[in-house]
């Protein structure tokens, strides 16, 4: 008799979920999606919009940017922050210049253990009415810890006043007194979260505007005791260096001039690459905008490419 060569036995594939139903993998999916991404599922199929829309866990962090914010209204910001069922934790609102304070007061009367409001360049809110939602949240108890009020209207230096005050009553270790803030571009980023202030604007010495309030990052500016002299200010007072984040000079600003609309003090501009032809650099932020030339290394900025284009063409006319 011949001996028999054992076979191992491949297991039989899952069955397939019924034609028009979600795989189950994608319902663990659900709580790392953003905003945009959960309003799409409401749409996909019966099944999976009744799981997003009667999860309260996925809208406890409510997160509207861009093109989205230019849609949302007062109504239109209520019916989303309903379906958390008053268990809001965070909503951050950037650009949403529909939204008004009575429509946010709203939100936050439906959902008082809100403990993150971020609301930059919401021009629609006022400084009076950020004033009446902190009060209510400290009337009832809440635990509100971080606020980002960067370009709301009419803010002075009396509601920050109270603000704060309201803040550091219901949360001792919210004092924001000598925590630097230094410049770069994620800084000024809406829904920057590398920021641990309780509050995201200051009021400027120089211009005692409410705005974004930047330290130096050099050591000898810093180390400055009198204030008259402590280049500390907002970003229209002390122009900032894209790279290092410290002052620039009207010296650096004549001699450093670089291919995008940004600025950068002159020891960096030394030390990164430059248009083969103006000689000017961009900056980390722009660097998309750079031309390759075949030269290894080498480069040309959108300028110089679209005055060479102007040429070859006037050449090619005569």
């Amino acid at each position: 008799m011949l001996p028999t060569t054992a076979t191992a036995s491949t297991p039989p594939p899952p069955p397939a979920p019924p034609p028009g139903e979600p795989h189950a993998a994608l319902f663990f999916a659900l709580g790392y999606m953003r905003l945009p991404e959960l309003l799409a599922c409401l749409r996909v199929c019966r099944l999976l919009g009744e799981a997003v829309a009667g999860d309260p866990l996925l809208w406890r962090r409510v997160a509207v940017e861009p093109p989205l914010s230019g849609r949302v209204t007062d109504d239109v910001l209520l019916k989303l922050t309903a379906r958390a069922e008053g268990t809001l934790r965070s909503l951050r609102l950037s650009g949403c210049v529909h939204v008004s304070d009575a429509g946010l007061l709203r939100v936050v009367e439906r959902n008082p253990s809100v403990t993150e409001i971020y609301v930059p360049a919401c021009t629609g809110l006022t400084g009076d009415g950020v004033v009446k939602i902190v009060q209510l949240l400290h009337e009832q108890k809440g635990n509100i810890s971080r606020l980002r009020l960067d370009g709301i209207s009419r803010m002075s230096k009396h509601h920050l006043d109270i603000i704060m005050s309201l803040i550091c009553k219901g949360n001792p270790q919210g004092q924001q007194d000598g925590i630097p803030l230094f410049y770069n571009h994620r800084a000024r980023e809406a829904l920057n979260s590398n920021d641990e202030r309780p509050i995201d604007v200051d009021v400027c010495p120089v211009c005692a505007n409410v705005r974004l309030v930047f330290d130096c990052t050099r050591d000898d500016c810093r180390k400055v005791r009198d204030s008259l002299w402590r280049c500390r200010g907002c970003y229209f007072c002390f122009p900032r260096c894209e790279k290092c984040g410290g002052c620039i000079s009207s010296e650096d600003l004549d001699e450093a001039d670089l291919a995008c609309s940004d600025l950068m003090c002159l020891d960096c501009w030394l030390t990164v690459p430059k248009c083969s032809t103006c000689n000017r650099p961009y900056c980390e932020r722009h660097e998309n905008l750079m031309v390759t030339l075949s030269v290894p290394g080498q480069f040309s900025c959108q300028r110089c490419k679209e005055l060479g284009a102007s040429h070859e063409s006037q050449e090619e006319d005569y």
